[in-house]
């Protein structure tokens, strides 16, 4: 088992300090939400996703239990292409039912992160010894031509993940994923649904502050990476609903006014009391939306999968 990697070794380094000069000298000042997935910020979101008020993760999950089968049996794919694997939880539902169906032959998981790719591989490997596991360490939002082409693919996109682009770059990145496909590929897309704003602003904005301390973690990471003085503590956390957009905003205020310092951009920052930075977006989605966005990028909707109570979208398309 050998990982691919397109990250050359200061790719990272290069995009994080393209993001943080590029969002906190924009007004309002924002930060996408890759960066808060370090070490400490992967297992905080690992324990969001246990949390009661947080559902999409276990109503993907059932939808998955209920549904794998024939998702499988529709897809016919032999290889399984998971963008943002992360440590591969949930897929060991789709690769149980892909080796059932008797068409399985090889997993590939992508993501940025080596370490997590190459420990998730090994227990996938040793899990399913026959299946070849092929790790690829890639940025999904720029390297889908580099991924590998072999195969009759399946390609998942879980956990509401797309919902973090704009709709913007949704069309861009559908696009060129579809670009990719060949025919017989399919692609099976996680889509968090739009529901009652109470619910989903409290699966945002937890009892506990596990959620608030997820994303003060970015302000960690720029601290750490970037030779940064941010309090991450004198920052409040924030979550709203956005009806026009219908997605979710995450964001920090400062308590107060405070200079900020990232010796490693040479860029010196202030910030006024009250003043909020976006640190997320999570887009909420309705069945006819996702259909009208993948058709858009030229797919065609082969089922449409949730959940009894209409919280959670899995819809498997192909080209």
């Amino acid at each position: 088992m050998t990982l691919i990697d397109h990250l050359h070794g200061d790719y990272l380094r290069q995009a994080l300090e393209h993001d943080v000069r590029t969002g906190l000298t924009s007004t309002p000042k924002w930060l996408p939400p890759k960066w808060f997935y370090d070490a400490a910020g992967s297992d905080l979101f690992s324990r969001i996703t246990r949390l009661d008020q947080y559902y999409p993760t276990r109503r993907e999950l059932a939808i998955l239990r209920r549904n794998a089968a024939d998702i499988a049996a529709r897809s016919g794919a032999d290889t399984l292409v998971e963008l943002g694997s992360g440590t591969s939880e949930k897929t060991v539902l789709l690769l149980d039912a892909l080796s059932g169906s008797g068409t399985l032959r090889t997993y590939m998981p992508v993501d940025v992160d080596a370490v997590t790719l190459e420990a998730a591989a090994e227990r996938l490997a040793a899990r399913y010894p026959r299946l070849a596991v092929r790790p690829v360490r890639a940025d999904f939002e720029h390297h889908l031509s580099l991924l590998p082409r072999t195969g009759r693919r399946m390609v998942a996109f879980l956990g509401g993940t797309i919902g973090n682009l704009p709709p913007a770059a949704r069309e861009v990145f559908l696009k060129e994923l579809r670009s990719t496909l060949r025919p017989g590929d399919t692609l099976l897309l996680g889509t968090d649904l739009v529901k009652d704003v109470r619910r989903l602003v409290a699966a945002y904005d937890d009892d506990h502050g596990v959620t608030a301390a997820f994303n003060r973690n970015v302000l960690h990471v720029i601290n750490r990476e970037l030779d940064g003085d941010f309090e991450p503590d004198a920052f409040e956390h924030v979550a709203r609903y956005d009806e026009d957009n219908d997605w979710i905003e995450m964001r920090l205020r400062a308590t107060r006014a405070m200079p900020v310092r990232l010796g490693g951009l040479g860029l010196s920052l202030a910030f006024e009391p009250g003043e909020e930075m976006r640190t997320e977006i999570s887009a909420k989605f309705r069945e006819e939306g996702v259909r009208s966005e993948l058709a858009a990028a030229g797919f065609e909707v082969v089922r449409f999968y949730t959940d009894p109570a209409g919280d959670f979208g899995l819809t498997l398309a192909g080209r």
